[in-house]
This record gives structure tokens, sequence and C-alpha cells, in this order.
């Protein structure tokens, strides 16, 4: 008992763990770590408190940062009251939209910097993007209000055209199907 009492007095002797105090060398104490962080936590709030208090913020701060929180939720809100009106009456909106095809170029870049300015450069690429997809669009348009038009004689019960709707056009460059042929021919 003896050697092994002398062994454990020298591992855990003394106040000591000589264990812990080994592994902490490798391996972060969790619990440490964890008061550590808190302390680092706590610090940034107090700090943010002292910064944002509103005790020592003017009128003139508020109206600030009120204002500095406008753009996103009107430019979010903007954009899918665009959708509603899309929906809503496509011909007014592509009216609309012919309008800002008549935008110079310069002003869209001018645009195109600002908005990257505040929020980031990704937006001048992503805004790039969706002019050409708007004017994909627009170059829809007058497929769209066909469509429409014959929906709406389809409901209105137009006679003959709602009871013997026009044959689909086949889509450009398809042909006889060879493989189909010989299928159907084998059948």
């Amino acid at each position: 008992m003896g050697l092994i009492e002398s062994l454990f007095t020298a591992l855990f002797g003394s106040g000591r763990n000589v264990v812990k105090e080994t592994v902490e060398v490798f391996r972060e104490n969790a619990e440490a770590a964890g008061q550590r962080e808190a302390a680092a936590q706590a610090a940034a709030l107090e700090q943010f408190a002292r910064e944002f208090g509103t005790e020592q913020r003017s009128g003139f701060d508020r109206f600030m940062d009120a204002l500095n929180r406008i753009p996103r939720p009107a430019m979010a809100l903007g954009t899918l009251g665009l959708f509603i009106a899309a929906m809503v009456d496509p011909v007014w909106f592509a009216a609309r939209m012919q309008g800002i095809a008549l935008v110079p170029e310069p002003l869209w870049w001018l645009l195109g910097a600002i908005v990257g300015f505040y929020f980031g450069a990704r937006a001048q690429t992503k805004g790039q993007e969706f002019q050409r997809s708007i004017a994909a669009t627009l170059a829809a348009t007058p497929g769209v209000i066909r469509n429409l038009s014959a929906l709406q004689a389809l409901e209105a019960g137009a006679g003959e055209r709602a009871a013997n709707p026009p044959a689909a056009e086949p889509v450009a460059g398809t042909g006889p199907n060879a493989a189909l042929e010989d299928w159907r021919a084998g059948r």
C-alpha cells in the first residue's frame, strides 16, 4: 500500500491534480472557457449599452438611426409590390418596365454604385443580371398578353374557339422521332 499511496500523493496530493494540469496543457478546460466567454459577452454587452444607451442620444441620432433602417425593408416590400402588380395587371406592369428600359446606361451604373456601396459589391453584379432578366421578361410580354386574351376568351366561353382550342405548334427544331416511329411500328 505504501507504493500506491505515495504514487497517488504524488499525483493528487498537496492540493494539486497533476493529471488535470497535464491534460489542460493539451485540451482547454471547458468550465474555465465558459467563464471567460461569459465574461467577454458581459463586457461586450456593457460596451454596447454605454454606446447605444438612450439616455445620451439626441433626437437627431434617433432620427438618423430610424432613417438608416428604412432602405432594406422598403426595397424588400417594394419588390413584393412589383410581383403583386405584375400578377394583378401585367399590361400596366409591362408599360412601367418599358419606361425603366429607357433609363440611360450611366444612370443604371450610378444606381448600381450607390446600392453597391450600401449593400455590398455583390449587389452590383446581381443588379446587372437582374437588368438582363428584365429585358428577357419584357421580350416575352407579347406572348403573355396573347395567352391572357386566349384564357379570357376561354373563360368567357367564346364559342368554337373555347370548344376547340388551336393545336399546339411543334417546338422549333423538332422533327419526327425515329426511335418513337420504330417503337410504334413494332407494336
